[in-house]
Protein backbone atom coordinates (compact mmCIF):
# COMPACT_ATOMS: atom_id res chain seq x y z
CA UNK A 1 0.00 0.00 0.00
CA UNK A 2 1.57 3.42 -0.66
CA UNK A 3 2.42 6.04 2.32
CA UNK A 4 -0.21 8.53 1.08
CA UNK A 5 -2.97 10.69 2.67
CA UNK A 6 -6.44 9.32 2.63
CA UNK A 7 -8.40 10.52 -0.43
CA UNK A 8 -12.48 9.46 -0.37
CA UNK A 9 -13.72 6.65 1.11
CA UNK A 10 -12.33 3.56 1.98
CA UNK A 11 -13.85 1.75 -1.06
CA UNK A 12 -13.65 5.01 -3.26
CA UNK A 13 -12.04 4.85 -6.85
CA UNK A 14 -8.86 6.90 -5.80
CA UNK A 15 -8.51 4.65 -2.67
CA UNK A 16 -8.80 1.36 -4.61
CA UNK A 17 -6.43 2.75 -7.53
CA UNK A 18 -3.68 4.05 -5.28
CA UNK A 19 -4.27 0.59 -3.35
CA UNK A 20 -3.17 -1.40 -6.69
CA UNK A 21 -0.22 0.20 -7.33
CA UNK A 22 3.25 -1.23 -7.43
CA UNK A 23 4.76 -0.14 -3.62
CA UNK A 24 8.71 -0.09 -5.60
CA UNK A 25 7.13 2.35 -8.17
CA UNK A 26 5.70 5.02 -5.99
CA UNK A 27 3.48 6.37 -8.49
CA UNK A 28 1.04 8.79 -8.02
CA UNK A 29 -2.12 9.51 -9.83
CA UNK A 30 -3.20 13.07 -10.40
CA UNK A 31 -5.46 14.49 -13.54
CA UNK A 32 -5.82 10.88 -15.20
CA UNK A 33 -1.17 11.21 -15.99
CA UNK A 34 0.73 8.97 -13.67
CA UNK A 35 3.56 10.25 -11.91
CA UNK A 36 7.04 9.53 -10.91
CA UNK A 37 7.88 9.30 -7.07
CA UNK A 38 9.58 13.19 -6.22
CA UNK A 39 6.60 14.81 -8.12
CA UNK A 40 4.12 16.25 -6.87
CA UNK A 41 2.31 12.98 -4.61
CA UNK A 42 -1.12 15.04 -4.74
CA UNK A 43 -3.92 13.71 -5.67
CA UNK A 44 -5.85 16.94 -6.58
CA UNK A 45 -8.64 17.24 -4.41
CA UNK A 46 -10.64 20.22 -5.47
CA UNK A 47 -9.84 21.56 -2.11
CA UNK A 48 -6.44 21.05 -2.39
CA UNK A 49 -6.12 23.25 -5.96
CA UNK A 50 -8.19 26.01 -4.36
CA UNK A 51 -5.91 26.28 -1.59
CA UNK A 52 -3.29 26.05 -4.16
CA UNK A 53 -4.18 28.95 -6.07
CA UNK A 54 -4.91 31.00 -3.44
CA UNK A 55 -1.90 30.66 -1.43
CA UNK A 56 0.14 30.99 -5.30
CA UNK A 57 -2.28 34.41 -5.75
CA UNK A 58 -1.29 36.07 -2.45
CA UNK A 59 2.70 35.14 -2.66
CA UNK A 60 2.42 36.88 -5.97
CA UNK A 61 0.65 39.61 -5.05
CA UNK A 62 3.24 40.23 -2.40
CA UNK A 63 0.60 41.71 -0.14
CA UNK A 64 2.66 44.52 2.49
CA UNK A 65 -0.03 43.36 5.01
CA UNK A 66 0.16 39.55 5.07
CA UNK A 67 4.08 38.15 5.08
CA UNK A 68 6.29 35.39 5.47
CA UNK A 69 3.40 32.71 4.76
CA UNK A 70 4.59 29.39 5.84
CA UNK A 71 2.29 26.59 4.81
CA UNK A 72 3.46 22.77 5.27
CA UNK A 73 3.40 21.83 0.90
CA UNK A 74 2.20 18.26 3.02
CA UNK A 75 -0.68 19.84 4.74
CA UNK A 76 -2.40 22.16 2.63
CA UNK A 77 -5.07 23.20 5.66
CA UNK A 78 -2.36 25.31 8.37
CA UNK A 79 -1.14 28.04 7.44
CA UNK A 80 0.61 30.57 9.41
CA UNK A 81 2.22 33.86 8.19
CA UNK A 82 2.53 37.68 9.77
CA UNK A 83 0.11 40.28 9.86
CA UNK A 84 1.40 43.55 9.52
CA UNK A 85 -0.99 46.79 10.39
CA UNK A 86 0.01 49.80 9.68
CA UNK A 87 -2.02 52.07 12.34
CA UNK A 88 -1.03 53.36 15.68
CA UNK A 89 -0.65 51.04 17.86
CA UNK A 90 -0.29 47.82 16.08
CA UNK A 91 2.22 49.55 13.62
CA UNK A 92 5.44 49.38 15.79
CA UNK A 93 5.20 45.23 15.37
CA UNK A 94 3.99 42.72 13.32
CA UNK A 95 1.63 39.49 14.17
CA UNK A 96 2.26 35.75 13.96
CA UNK A 97 -1.26 34.40 12.58
CA UNK A 98 -2.31 31.34 12.17
CA UNK A 99 -4.91 29.98 9.15
CA UNK A 100 -6.33 26.51 9.53
CA UNK A 101 -8.73 25.36 6.84
CA UNK A 102 -11.53 22.66 8.11
CA UNK A 103 -11.71 19.37 5.32
CA UNK A 104 -14.87 20.62 4.18
CA UNK A 105 -13.44 24.34 2.75
CA UNK A 106 -14.51 26.03 1.12
CA UNK A 107 -18.00 25.06 2.44
CA UNK A 108 -16.98 25.99 5.85
CA UNK A 109 -14.69 28.60 7.10
CA UNK A 110 -11.14 28.47 8.19
CA UNK A 111 -10.36 29.70 11.48
CA UNK A 112 -8.18 32.46 12.39
CA UNK A 113 -5.65 32.32 15.72
CA UNK A 114 -3.47 35.06 16.77
CA UNK A 115 0.05 33.08 18.08
CA UNK A 116 1.35 36.58 19.15
CA UNK A 117 -0.46 38.54 22.29
CA UNK A 118 -2.40 41.83 20.94
CA UNK A 119 -3.96 44.11 23.13
CA UNK A 120 -7.26 44.57 21.01
CA UNK A 121 -10.84 44.21 22.15
CA UNK A 122 -11.80 41.92 19.50
CA UNK A 123 -9.15 39.16 20.11
CA UNK A 124 -8.86 37.29 23.12
CA UNK A 125 -6.22 36.04 25.72
CA UNK A 126 -6.11 33.01 23.90
CA UNK A 127 -5.83 34.81 20.06
CA UNK A 128 -9.80 33.77 19.10
CA UNK A 129 -10.71 36.52 16.82
CA UNK A 130 -14.39 37.96 16.25
CA UNK A 131 -14.46 38.13 12.36
CA UNK A 132 -18.26 38.39 11.09
CA UNK A 133 -16.73 37.04 7.66
CA UNK A 134 -15.75 33.58 8.99
CA UNK A 135 -18.90 32.93 10.91
CA UNK A 136 -21.09 30.27 10.15
CA UNK A 137 -23.70 32.66 9.48
CA UNK A 138 -22.11 34.92 6.97
CA UNK A 139 -19.33 32.46 5.18
CA UNK A 140 -20.38 32.11 1.52
CA UNK A 141 -17.58 29.37 -0.13
CA UNK A 142 -17.03 32.15 -3.18
CA UNK A 143 -15.24 34.02 0.02
CA UNK A 144 -11.32 33.53 -0.79
CA UNK A 145 -8.49 33.29 1.58
CA UNK A 146 -6.94 37.29 0.64
CA UNK A 147 -10.62 38.79 1.61
CA UNK A 148 -10.37 36.93 4.86
CA UNK A 149 -7.20 38.65 5.45
CA UNK A 150 -7.86 41.50 4.15
CA UNK A 151 -11.25 41.97 6.92
CA UNK A 152 -8.78 40.66 9.49
CA UNK A 153 -6.29 43.52 8.04
CA UNK A 154 -9.02 46.23 8.84
CA UNK A 155 -10.54 44.90 12.11
CA UNK A 156 -6.86 45.53 13.83
CA UNK A 157 -6.15 48.65 12.43
CA UNK A 158 -9.76 49.54 13.72
CA UNK A 159 -11.28 48.10 16.59
CA UNK A 160 -15.14 47.49 16.71
CA UNK A 161 -15.90 47.88 20.44
CA UNK A 162 -19.44 47.01 20.06
CA UNK A 163 -18.62 43.81 18.98
CA UNK A 164 -15.89 42.99 21.79
CA UNK A 165 -14.45 39.52 23.26
CA UNK A 166 -12.49 41.49 25.87
CA UNK A 167 -15.28 44.05 27.30
CA UNK A 168 -12.98 45.66 29.41
CA UNK A 169 -11.10 46.34 26.38
CA UNK A 170 -13.52 47.39 24.57
CA UNK A 171 -14.55 50.14 27.78
CA UNK A 172 -11.25 51.72 27.81
CA UNK A 173 -11.24 51.96 23.94
CA UNK A 174 -14.65 53.94 23.99
CA UNK A 175 -14.08 55.82 27.18
CA UNK A 176 -10.54 56.67 27.00
CA UNK A 177 -8.69 56.50 23.49
CA UNK A 178 -5.47 57.66 24.57
CA UNK A 179 -5.09 55.37 27.63
CA UNK A 180 -6.23 52.44 25.18
CA UNK A 181 -3.82 54.02 22.33
CA UNK A 182 -0.66 54.10 25.15
CA UNK A 183 -1.10 50.56 26.83
CA UNK A 184 -1.98 48.97 23.25
CA UNK A 185 1.38 50.52 21.79
CA UNK A 186 3.43 49.61 25.03
CA UNK A 187 1.94 46.14 25.02
CA UNK A 188 2.67 45.17 20.79
CA UNK A 189 6.40 46.87 21.79
CA UNK A 190 6.62 44.17 24.27
CA UNK A 191 4.54 41.13 22.65
CA UNK A 192 4.99 41.78 18.88
CA UNK A 193 7.29 40.36 16.58
CA UNK A 194 9.67 42.18 14.46
CA UNK A 195 8.04 43.73 11.17
CA UNK A 196 9.77 42.12 8.12
CA UNK A 197 12.07 44.17 6.17
CA UNK A 198 11.10 45.12 2.83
Amino acid sequence: MLPSRPVGGANSPARRLCANLNPNVKKSIRNGKKQEEGEEDNIGTTMNRRLLKELDEMRNVGAKHFRNIQVDETNLLNWQGLLVPDSAPYDKGAFRIELIFPAEYPFKPPKVTFKTKIYHPNIDEKGQVCLPIISVENWKPATKTDQVILNLFGLVNSPQPEHPLRADLAEEYSKDRAKFMKNAEEFTKKHSEKRPVD
